[in-house]
């Protein structure tokens, strides 16, 4: 039987979980039900609840998510309706077709996609799926919460005499304002409404001119608010069909309250479905938030938990933009209790907290942001000993309270039972409370439950080395900054770099030195060694992350010159099978050509045919019979090269192109044409001589004809040898 006390639940800060979980309901009943989400005591409900998480959040990246689950609470409106002879009005059953229409909705559509949800299908089917609900409600109310006019057929009657009569008052009002303010007798308002009833605005001097019913005047008096004698009398008229309506409505209701009592229970069942949908949705949210999955949960007593991030500081350090380090963590029969050592603010605490909340959310039904591969076990109870727990009602100290606490482990702790303890045996003089410390952590490790602790005590860190299946492990510190790199490594103590942390703070050196020779010189030798240590994995581990990203970046270089190497050897390959096919059409060419020559010489049909049939033959023993699909593959590698090579033939004629006319583009000195000079047109290919210049006119002779041009568009072809 899981038992989990309300100070674990307030040390791990899982109501600050359960707030952020609430936050992502849509409806009040699953806000406050998301809020009382405690540890499951059954294993069967642990796994479906965990699963309905699971189906919801993937809902979210699939063209099938769940329709609307919102819903307003009918909580009161049931309750109500369950005392005999009692009805409801017509919006509190508008409220409850809606969630029965919603809840109808929810189970077809469950029920069609049970591939995608089973679970969540699961609990589908065990509410009634009603159609009599909603079928009973709308024959009487309508969409927007009124009673129907064909709710009845008296209802019908009385409300077309109703209408009617309106109509009636509307004229016969229509007609005193017209009579009244014709006479003048009514203020420049005209009209206004008093008591929800049309009045005429009436001067007050002429107040006993106009019959009708005074129903109020304005504030300075000079006005009177009247109703026409004529629109009272068939107001009184109307006002009885508003009775007879009213009383017709509430037989109306009653009889469909008679009606819908009988499904009084089930109506509490849909809305502990919706609540309950509306909390998975919660989780499903939050899940998304901190990149929440479901780990393996296994029946053997192990804790693995890869790449794991504290929810609530991951989220809170997203939203300033900072870092959070994740935690690789494993407890197993073999290696069941971690004594993590160090200096403060190196990240053991937050360690120890995000392995009891990961767990405590987990079998309270929340997936937890830990990588996929991870998995854990079980346990009956998570027992915490965490922060500075003085009582001030009680009157006891912090280590008089803490010792109460050990008590109660002690009486609780067993072999399914998962232990966090912070800064282990402090509040009394180290001396005796290392002792203590010493000998509660050996009746825990003898009881065989699995736990963490974090400690500054040496004799801890010396027992957790001689303990077969515990361990010691330590928070990573830069060796030069004494900087936290918030990674724990396991198997090694860790320093609490005393003297260290003090001397970069500024602590005078002779004082450290005093410091040293007050305490044993064994003590000092083992930090020392410690500290070592720690600094030799920390340069190790830098190294070694050095190392790996060098070899990523070298893998990725051979990856790409490989690549590259294909490339140009699939180009070779494809360039010499087009050389080899060109050079023999070449062949072929001089073959045909020197066949030809014959045949001119000699006309001797017959040898020309069998010199080429036997050439035709000759080639075709050398072709290989290729399949159809070794065709394709032929003719598509043959049109790349052709391809890539008329592109680049293509490429250097543009080229040339381009440098002729840039060399013509060049301007050149223009030449002096002379009479008896060569010439030409610019751009033009007829040559002819130039046979006389006038002005800026000149007649060139092309020998048939002569024409008369501009002088400026002639070119120079040859100068007439003077």
């Amino acid at each position: 039987m899981v038992s989990i006390t309300d100070k674990t639940l307030k040390d791990l800060e899982f109501y600050t979980v359960l707030e952020a979980v609430a936050s992502g309901c849509v409806t009040e009943p699953g806000h406050d039900k998301a809020l009382q989400i405690a540890p499951f005591k059954n294993r069967e409900q642990l796994m479906q609840a965990l699963q309905q998480t699971s189906e919801y959040v993937a809902s979210f990246d699939n063209n099938n998510a769940l329709p609307n689950h919102g819903f307003e609470p009918i909580s009161n409106e049931v309750k109500f309706l369950a005392i005999e002879d009692s009805y409801l009005d017509a919006s509190a059953f508008r409220k409850i077709a809606v969630v029965a229409d919603t809840v109808n909705t929810l189970i077809k559509f469950l029920e069609k996609f049970n591939d995608y949800y089973p679970t969540l299908n699961a609990r589908a089917q065990q509410v009634e799926y009603n159609k009599e609900i909603l079928k009973l409600i709308d024959k009487v109310v309508d969409k927007y919460g009124e009673v129907k006019d064909d709710a009845s057929l008296q209802l019908q009657e009385i409300r077309r005499e109703m209408n009617l009569v309106k109509v009636r008052i509307n004229q016969s009002f229509t007609a005193a304002l017209s009579h009244y303010n014709s006479l003048g007798y009514l203020d420049d308002i005209k009209e206004s409404v008093v008591e929800n009833r049309r009045v005429l605005a009436v001067s007050a001097m002429y107040r006993k001119k106009v019959k009708g019913s005074i129903l109020g005047s304005s504030k300075t008096g000079s006005i009177a608010y009247i109703e026409p004698e004529t629109t009272l009398r068939l107001s009184r008229e109307l006002n009885n069909f508003e009775y007879e309506e009213k009383e017709e409505i509430k037989r109306i209701l009653l009889q469909l309250s008679s009606h819908i009592r009988p499904f009084v229970p089930q109506l509490y069942d849909y809305q502990e479905f919706l609540t309950d949908i509306d909390v998975v949705s919660g989780k499903a949210k939050y899940a998304r938030r901190v990149n929440g999955l479901l780990p393996n949960i296994t029946e053997e007593r192990r804790i693995y938990f890869r790449e794991a991030y504290h929810p609530i500081l991951y989220v809170n350090n997203r939203v300033k933009n900072q870092v959070t380090y994740p935690q690789t963590i494993e407890l197993r029969h073999d290696n069941r209790i971690i004594v993590i050592s160090g200096p403060n603010a190196g990240g053991k605490s937050i360690t120890l907290k995000t392995i009891g909340l990961l767990q405590l959310m987990l079998q309270c039904g929340l997936l937890i942001p830990v990588h996929e591969r991870s998995e854990t076990c079980l346990f009956d109870r998570i027992m915490t000993d965490i922060g500075d727990n003085q009582s001030i009602e009680n009157h006891l100290s912090t280590y008089s309270y803490r010792l109460k606490n050990m008590n109660y482990f002690l009486k609780k702790c067993n072999d399914k039972t998962l232990f966090l303890i912070d800064e282990f045996g402090t509040g009394s003089d180290p001396e005796l409370g290392g002792a203590l410390a010493e000998v509660f952590l050996e009746e825990f490790y003898h009881r065989e439950a699995f736990g963490i602790i974090t400690t500054h005590y040496t004799n801890l860190k010396i027992l957790a080395n001689e303990l077969p299946f515990a361990t010691n492990a330590n928070m990573l510190f830069d060796e030069k900054s004494l900087e936290p790199m918030y990674k724990l490594i396991l198997g090694q103590a860790g320093s609490s770099f005393t003297f260290e942390v003090a001397q970069k703070n500024g602590i005078p050196y002779g004082l450290i030195n005093r410091a040293k020779k007050k305490i044993e010189g064994s003590k000092v030798r083992f930090d020392k060694t410690i500290a070592t240590l720690q600094k030799e994995r920390s340069k190790l581990e830098k190294t070694s992350q050095t190392l790996k990203e060098e070899e990523i970046r070298a893998r990725e270089e051979g990856k790409k010159m490989e690549n590259i190497n294909t490339r140009i050897q699939q180009k070779l390959e494809s360039y010499q099978e087009l050389y080899d096919a060109n050079q023999r059409l070449i062949y072929m060419g001089q073959k045909l050509d020197d066949m030809s020559e014959k045949y001119f010489n000699n006309k001797n049909k017959k040898e020309l045919i069998g010199e080429f049939l036997k050439t035709v033959e000759i080639e075709n023993s050398k072709r290989k019979k290729l399949t159809v699909k070794e065709k394709k593959v032929a003719e598509v590698i043959q049109k790349k090269v052709v391809a890539e090579v008329e592109a680049k033939v293509e490429e250097i004629r543009k080229e040339k192109k381009e440098k002729k006319i840039k060399e013509k583009n060049v301007e050149k000195p223009k030449a002096i044409l002379k009479i008896g000079d060569r010439v030409r047109m610019i751009d033009g290919k007829a040559v002819g001589t130039l046979d006389a210049i006038e002005k800026k006119k000149a007649t060139v002779n092309y020998g048939l004809f002569t024409s008369k041009v501009d002088l400026e568009s002639l070119e120079l072809v040859e100068a007439m040898k003077r």
